[in-house]
């Protein structure tokens, strides 16, 4: 990192926790982006399409979320468990949705929120599990006399009024006798939602000189629907399940949830916990029907949500088991990382459309607070600061790379150099002046609402003037007094007099 007079702000980096009120800055990098990069065949030190990607995505991510008032990017990074999982869950949903809706287009971008749940037991898996499919066992069979009723003529709110106060019992002499459906015989996804866990299973890894299969045993993830995921006959009879995260030694008697519930800590991960995450669709009901997905259940859209699972599971070799009901497999740094991993993904063909996406990129995120504006203004001046070193350096690491040299010689000629003897190597080697190089690349990209006058006609046809927010993205000196004068809103501070 640079050195400079604003590094203090790195003090306020807290884990976890939240502190009221408080100017807060969620913070969004590229994981493994390095490598990202290099696999799409990025230019280097810096790739203006990847760039301006990153700037709609945060373009994106402000005008989704009005709470949000200013971001600040250069390179992969957009200025840790829970928003690493939620956005590569998000990045494969998207990635994946053609392989299930074939004939679909996307209406707008999906996104997830996640929280923490910490188990302090095996114990207390237990009964969170239990929880969690006698809740989707109780929502599935009133969302199927809901629907079922629904699609025979009634409105939502007559068919809710039917269905008040009713017990699971008339709840299925309702679909029996009125639609002939017999509940039991519904699909087990949609009754007992989805399980994903890894097992050992014998997989193909070569085939040998006479064209034989050589197969190993190999842990891959499985998706498995069980009526009590939370019994012991069913938990035990799994290696991998016992190998991982202990035994069950009873079945559940009667769910608590609310002894589950106090095991809900917002922010804070307690040590030697089981640790659940927990993922779920935001505005999801608007999303289902907008995509007019079939209700109560939609296969597909279950087989969706599904393979993403299977797909964090096999990503993460932390995660072991997963269990899922409608838009839910089990927040606000895990919302916005989520919204811009799926609109990164979306708009990828828009900037890069001779280049296929070779598989999901996702991003973490984390939440710093700060307790004033003017340490918010010396955080982002940090930030800026530390993209012109950056990028700086990485101007002279890729020229010395593709004038010849190794990178360990580029790092050796660059080892201890001040930023003029940089600017010195650039001019003087390969012509290149760095003051004029693309501002985007030496001050990054600042994404805010500025107040846009626009002209309309009024009842009696004359003009007038209209104030609206409009998302801009600049690139500008943020750390010069001058920028905040002149876009007081950002920070919700009068101009000086």
């Amino acid at each position: 990192m640079a050195n400079s007079k604003y590094e203090y702000v790195k003090s306020f980096e807290v884990e976890d926790e939240i502190f009221s009120p408080n100017l807060l800055v969620v913070r969004i990098h590229g994981r493994d982006f390095q490598r990202f990069s290099h696999d799409h065949g990025f230019e280097k030190p810096n790739d203006e399409r990847a760039l301006n990607l990153m700037n709609t995505c945060a373009v994106a991510v402000l005008e989704e979320y009005p709470d949000i008032v200013f971001s600040y990017g250069y390179s992969d990074e957009y200025s840790k468990i829970l928003s690493l999982i939620v956005s590569f869950f998000t990045s494969v949903y998207v990635t994946k949705w053609k392989e299930f809706f074939p004939l679909k287009e996307f209406r707008y971008p999906p996104s997830f929120h996640s929280r923490v749940i910490s188990c302090a037991s095996i114990e207390v898996l237990q009964q969170y599990l239990a929880w969690r499919q006698n809740d989707c066992h109780v929502n599935n069979q009133y969302e199927t006399c809901l629907w079922m009723l629904i699609k025979h003529g009634k409105s939502e709110n007559e068919a809710q009024e039917i269905l008040k106060g009713t017990q699971k019992q008339e709840k299925n002499e309702l679909l029996f006798q009125q639609f002939g459906v017999n509940y039991k015989k519904l699909p087990e996804m949609f009754r007992q939602g989805s399980c994903v866990f890894k097992t050992e299973m014998e997989d193909i890894v070569k085939y040998n000189e006479n064209g034989a299969p050589v197969k190993r045993l190999r842990r891959k993830a499985r998706i498995v629907h069980s009526e009590n995921i939370a019994g012991k006959s069913f938990w035990n009879a799994h290696s991998c399940l016992l190998k991982e995260l202990g035994r069950f030694d009873e079945d559940v008697g009667k769910i608590k949830p609310d002894y589950v519930r106090s095991f809900v800590f917002e922010n804070k991960l307690i040590p030697s916990t089981w640790i659940v995450i927990r993922i779920d669709g935001c505005h999801f009901h608007r999303f289902s029907e907008v995509h007019e997905f079939d209700k109560p259940n939609d296969e597909q859209a279950l087989n969706l949500m599904n393979s993403c699972a299977v797909a964090v599971l096999e990503e993460f070799e932390e995660i072991t088991f997963a269990y899922g009901v409608s838009d839910e497999y089990s927040e606000i740094v895990s919302v916005i990382v989520s919204f811009f991993t799926s609109m990164y993904v979306v708009k990828w063909k828009e900037f890069f459309p001779q280049k296929k996406l070779k598989y999901p990129p996702y991003f973490d995120g984390r939440a710093v607070c700060y307790p004033s504006s003017d340490i918010i203004r010396d955080y982002l001046a940090w930030r800026q600061v530390d993209c012109h070193i950056n990028n700086q350096y990485n101007t002279c690491f890729w020229m010395l790379v593709k004038s010849g040299k190794s990178k360990s010689e580029a790092q050796g000629c660059l080892k201890g150099t001040q930023a003029r003897e940089k600017n010195e190597l650039l001019i003087q080697k390969f012509g290149i002046d760095y003051s004029k190089l693309p501002l985007m690349f030496r001050q990054g990209s600042s994404i805010f609402r500025a107040k846009m006058e626009k002209s309309a006609a009024s009842e009696n046809k004359s003009s007038v003037e209209k104030v609206r927010n409009k998302v801009l993205v600049s690139h500008c000196n943020i750390i010069e007094p001058s920028f905040w004068i002149a876009h007081p809103s950002i920070l919700n501070e009068e101009p000086p007099l």
